[in-house]
């Protein structure tokens, strides 16, 4: 495993360099709808402003581990170590000869013809980050500009927050004139109950607004029982996926990034699957379908 000249943050852990085979078999064309690549530091250098520093991860490891598992594509998340560089990023779009799309970084400060570029390159999202941890969050105007810019390209919205915050984000989260993708199922406390008044105000968000999708990825983040399972996570992802099934998208979040307790096994995070979507019909739609209506829809662009 190749590591940057970069200095790697002394707790950090590494992705699995030998993933189990899955046991589930994906249905034909499923997508990896939310994965990272890190550098590698040498040649796509991470930012200055950085709050964590990762070990590299490249596109070719990548789409080694797509093929392992047995996806056909990727959606591939800009890193926050990168910043707003999304070079990185976009050569695995390149790299990819069509089988990815991607999520970026941008600024108020990018002109048309950088989101052009990006476009062409298979960006169909901006990704904004609210969790203080990963970034300093910017006044609600400076997204608001961003969805205004993006909107024209039929891009949509991906946010990343904690439960906690809908409530004071839900007129932000409203405002934005595209489609709007949820990272991590919102981050509910899955030691609460389903019906509970935190995770019903999720649900109320998507019930209200037809525009939200929502991932239901990452039980190794939300899991407080550890990785055997991921039982106490079920039945938060299995209320999403029963009653909007044509808003949510599967993936597998390697390289795993700021994970501090273990290190998941990809396959069995594949292996997890039918446990949250139940039958073929909600594994077509959430690995096949719905990420094609979003990323692929159109067609004439690779």
């Amino acid at each position: 495993m190749s590591v940057s000249s970069f200095v790697v943050d002394s707790d950090w852990l590494y992705f699995d360099p030998d993933p189990s085979v899955p046991t589930f078999v994906l249905p034909d064309g499923s997508v990896d709808a939310h994965c990272h690549v890190f550098g590698p530091g040498d040649e796509f250098p991470f930012a200055p402003e950085r709050k964590y520093t990762p070990c590299d991860a490249s596109k070719n490891q990548l789409f080694a581990l797509r093929d392992h598992l047995g996806f056909s594509r990727n959606v591939v998340v800009q890193a926050t170590c990168h910043g707003a560089n999304n070079d990185a990023m976009v050569d695995a779009l390149y790299a990819s000869n069509g089988r990815a799309r991607g999520v970026a970084t941008i600024e108020p400060t990018f002109s048309e013809a950088q989101l052009r570029e990006l476009d062409e390159a298979g960006v169909r999202g901006v990704r904004f980050n609210y969790l203080r941890r990963l970034v300093d969050p910017e006044e609600d105007s400076y997204y608001l500009r961003i969805a205004e810019m993006i909107a024209p390209l039929g891009w949509h919205v991906v946010v990343y927050f904690e439960a906690q915050d809908l409530a004071e984000k839900w007129s932000l989260f409203t405002s934005f004139p595209t489609v709007l993708v949820v990272d991590h199922l919102g981050r509910p406390d899955v030691t609460q109950s389903v019906d509970g008044e935190a995770f019903q105000l999720f649900v109320r968000f998507m019930q209200e607004n037809e525009n939200v999708w929502a991932k239901v990825t990452c039980p190794e983040r939300l899991s407080v029982t550890g990785p055997e399972g991921f039982d106490d996570t079920v039945p938060f992802y299995r209320r999403i996926i029963d009653d909007f099934p044509d808003r949510v998208l599967w993936g597998t979040d390697w390289p795993h990034p700021n994970l501090k307790s273990f290190m998941p096994d990809d396959g069995k995070l594949v292996d997890f699957i039918p446990h949250i979507a139940t039958t073929p019909t909600a594994q077509q739609k959430l690995l096949v379908d719905n990420p094609m209506h979003l990323y692929w829809k159109d067609g004439d662009r690779g």
